[in-house]
């Protein structure tokens, strides 16, 4: 079986804590590296939440690289009213065994993708796209080198969670994400639009629980964390029926199952001036309009095939 390479870079997070169990459980993936980025809380928390992570999967074997701690331009901005004050809802903190692997994480993202077979890696970006712009910046050859970069950010016809119109991870840096879609690299988005019809309802999170492994405990305390946060800030109408949306799981599952989703192609811009619709993706779907169409747009997702990957992979037991 030939594995996927991957590099996942993130800001966890609660979403990105279930997205890491299920690459950390799936064979599937050759996990090189999972790299972090300031977002969701300051990187200095995102880069140890992902060792905690890391060490409850058994995972020891994948280097944690720490990234940028702000935006390209803008004041970091924080979403901890989302994912708790250390970034991991209710789970308390604790320094991981293994440290950070040394050096930056944009270095990492070069040294991986260009020294191996062009196109053969992909990135999954599951937080502002800081690090990845960086890298860009520094070794622009990157951009064809690059397998898919599956990224979970955007809106379109659901609107923005930070604001009317924007995403929280492209709101966060939009810059950064309009330098990486600017490079012409292989980008496959999945915004809010897609992301929520994956849901994580009270059967689904039952059944997590059910597993008893450390794995699928975590990912079935993030969606807890997130089941009673939703309900007191968004005001979900049932829990049974709708649950939280579980985003950052999306593009690791495309990669492990594309016919989970359906992908339209399109070219996306970034808003980076003005400050009422900041981190706005405009998604052009018009040939006509848009000429040649480098992007790739997710329209829906399968969220009980979605669960069944989570759930597999977290039901594994690896020595911690």
């Amino acid at each position: 079986m030939t594995r996927q390479a991957l590099i996942i870079d993130c800001d966890p997070g609660v979403d990105d804590a279930v997205a890491l169990m299920l690459a950390f459980g799936s064979s599937e993936l050759d996990l090189l590296a999972v790299t972090a980025v300031g977002g969701n809380v300051p990187v200095e928390k995102t880069a140890r939440n992902a060792r905690m992570l890391r060490q409850i999967a058994g995972r020891l074997d994948v280097p944690v690289f720490m990234g940028a701690d702000r935006p390209l331009r803008r004041e970091p901005a924080g979403a901890g009213e989302f994912h708790g004050a250390e970034g991991l809802g209710d789970m308390t903190p604790f320094e991981p065994d293994a440290p950070c692997a040394e050096g930056h994480a944009a270095d990492a993202i070069i040294e991986l993708v260009m020294g191996r077979p062009e196109t053969s890696v992909a990135v999954a970006v599951l937080g502002p796209l800081t690090n990845l712009a960086l890298a860009l910046r520094k070794e622009p050859r990157l951009a064809g080198r690059l397998g898919p970069v599956a990224i979970m950010g955007g809106a379109r016809s659901e609107g923005g969670n930070i604001t009317a119109s924007a995403e929280f991870n492209i709101w966060a840096d939009p810059e950064a994400a309009a330098e990486v879609l600017a490079t012409g690299c292989e980008a496959v988005l999945f915004g809010l639009d897609a992301t929520h019809q994956v849901r994580a309802t009270e059967a689904r999170i039952a059944a997590l629980e059910a597993a008893g492994t450390p794995m699928a405990d975590a990912a079935a305390s993030m969606m807890r964390f997130s089941q009673r946060v939703e309900r007191r800030i968004v005001g979900w109408p049932s829990l049974s029926e709708w649950g939280p949306p579980v985003h950052d799981p999306c593009p690791v599952a495309w990669l492990l199952r594309p016919d989970l989703f359906q992908l339209k192609p399109c070219r996306i811009a970034v808003e980076t001036e003005s400050e009422l619709t900041r981190g706005h993706t405009a998604v052009e779907f018009r040939l006509s309009v848009a000429g040649s169409l480098p992007h790739r747009w997710a329209v829906s997702a399968d969220a009980e095939g979605i669960f069944a990957l989570i759930a597999g992979a977290v039901r594994q037991r690896r020595t911690i």
